[in-house]
């Protein structure tokens, strides 16, 4: 529980990440893919997050 609490606060920060970057960093990036790939970025690695959260679902300790 206490590992799935980790990965799920990490989530989180990626989750703020994509809505505070484009508007903050980003802010100066005229053309639509910086935040596109920014976005992108940050999908991917939530995946990968739950990935490592869902890997043991089902197994018995």
């Amino acid at each position: 529980m206490k590992d799935e609490l980790k990965w799920g606060l990490m989530i989180l920060l990626f989750v703020l990440m994509a809505y505070i970057l484009p508007y903050t960093l980003l802010t100066n990036v005229t053309k639509w893919y910086g935040s596109f790939f920014v976005w992108i970025i940050l999908a991917i690695i939530v995946i990968g997050i739950n990935y490592f959260i869902t890997k043991d679902w089902g197994k018995e300790k």
